[in-house]
């Protein structure tokens, strides 16, 4: 083979216009380097999950809180560049890609692990969409609630109705849905990374501003006390903090598909992931530790579960405003981030599943635009559906902590471990190899253990909740 031949200076095609782009279409260059996947993990990480970190550390208390955030940051980096080396199979730099999460797991693990998988990472994704609507209306709630307090004063329970703002989110989902893939919503992505340093900021600030008022930092080493909580509503409280902080942690069901953005090497595709995973996590690591302890500094044992909506701060409202308002725009564009993946493969297997059918396939040109009838329809009852389910069940932190419980073990810790020590041939019961398993095994116990405290959570809400009618 030739060197010219072995090369790939410019790789074409992302992943969803491979199933869809007729031969006859000119294919568009793939040119994503470390900053644009670095937008793209920013977006995905620092979402509603930063919102709820002032509480999970008031469950865990100034001790365990920071060292439990800092070990969720290590083990996601660590099981985030085992991942990005799983990008291509055989030769690291010119081996064959895989374009999806599911895709590696295929190509290193195969049977039913891949069905397996697939299940997990699809159902996690279908479950962020409803978290991230539910967050966002909650915002939208918190503004129309701020103004309202500001008006009536705080003796005024303002009392409103967060169905309309998922309506409204649903709406905007619908549009923005039609996108094609993730290469064409690199600039969603941008923005949205910008909003959710600007929202986090604010609550730093305003947090930073508590503590100064109040001339102290408020809590404990060991968290909430008993007493504000009985002992059993403590130890749910604990587990389901562990859960919250996982979900805040929680993107390795996407990073296959962001390194699919990546330009083709030099420098190779999971040298510029591991860089941008770095960046990244470095960055929004360090956002989670000074929100989350500034928020429990500021409020101690009744840290709200949302910093900027639970109304620990009322004024000035007009900064709770545009904080809330930058929520909103931010989870606008993960909600696009985290679900073009299931998108891309709903619409795959449909392809590959009746390729004769021009339902399918065929698209309609709009000028530049290119609509499929399929897509059109398809992600749109998509939406619809996490919207209704959204408007069912809006309990913010359960949600949070169950999807980050369900999540984390099986996509961020085992599927990884697993193919790295399959890819590099590690000999079963080595030290590498028991290291490797007793991480994963620690995890396992971890997203169990929050997943119990998160479903008990939501029962105890069911019994107080209302649908459909005002609960806030």
């Amino acid at each position: 083979m030739t060197m010219a031949a072995s090369k790939e200076p410019v790789r074409y095609e992302s992943n969803h216009e491979r199933v869809a782009r007729p031969n006859s279409w000119p294919a568009l260059p793939v040119s994503g380097t470390v900053w644009t996947a670095t937008a793209h993990i920013v977006t995905a990480v620092i979402g509603s999950g930063v919102l709820s970190l002032s509480w999970a550390i008031a469950q865990l208390g100034w001790i365990i809180g920071p060292i439990v955030m800092l070990l969720f940051s290590f083990v996601t980096y660590y099981t985030a560049a085992l991942l990005a080396d799983c990008y291509r199979s055989g030769d690291p730099v010119f081996g064959n890609r895989n374009r999806s999460y599911t895709d590696a797991v295929r190509a290193f693990l195969g049977g039913g692990k891949v069905k397996l998988c697939g299940f997990i990472q699809y159902a996690n994704l279908f479950g962020v969409a409803i978290g991230y609507t539910i967050a966002s209306s909650i915002s939208m709630t918190a503004i129309e609630r701020s103004n309202c307090f500001h008006e009536h004063g705080h003796s005024d329970p303002c009392r409103t109705n967060s169905n309309p703002y998922m309506i409204i989110f649903g709406v905007v989902q619908i549009f923005l849905s039609q996108i094609p893939g993730f290469d064409e919503i690199w600039w969603l992505s941008i923005v949205a990374a910008v909003m959710s340093f600007t929202y986090s900021t604010i609550g730093l600030a305003l947090g930073i501003v508590q503590v100064v008022e109040n001339k102290r930092f408020k809590g404990n080493l060991t968290g909430i006390r008993v007493g504000n909580v009985t002992e059993m509503q403590k130890a749910w409280r604990i587990l389901q903090a562990f859960g919250d902080i996982a979900f805040a942690y929680s993107f390795s069901i996407i990073l296959v598909e962001i390194q699919d953005t990546i330009k083709s090497p030099p420098p190779s595709e999971a040298a510029v992931m591991k860089k941008a995973s770095m960046l990244s996590i470095c960055a929004t690591t360090l956002f989670y530790m000074l929100c989350g302890t500034m928020g429990y500094g500021a409020f101690g044992d009744e840290a709200p579960g949302n910093l900027l909506t639970g109304f620990g701060f009322y004024n000035p409202f007009w900064l709770l405003d545009i904080a809330n308002a930058a929520i909103v725009v931010h989870l606008v564009g993960a909600y696009q981030v985290f679900c073009q993946p299931l998108f891309s493969f709903v619409e795959k297997w449909t392809a590959k599943a009746w390729p004769e059918a021009a339902f399918f396939s065929k698209e309609i040109a709009l000028g530049s635009y290119k609509l499929s009838l399929f897509r059109l329809l398809w992600r749109s009852v998509f939406v619809v559906v996490t919207t209704i389910i959204s408007m069912l069940l809006p309990f913010f932190n359960d949600v949070v902590g169950l999807l980050g419980a369900v999540g984390f073990w099986p996509l961020t810790v085992y599927f990884p471990v697993e193919m790295y020590i399959a890819q590099k041939k590690i000999p079963s019961w080595s030290t590498r190899w028991m290291c490797l398993q007793l991480l994963s095994l620690a995890c396992c116990v971890i997203s169990v253990a929050a997943a119990i405290g998160s479903i008990a959570g939501i029962l105890t809400d069911l019994k107080v909740y209302r649908p459909f009618r005002p609960n806030y």
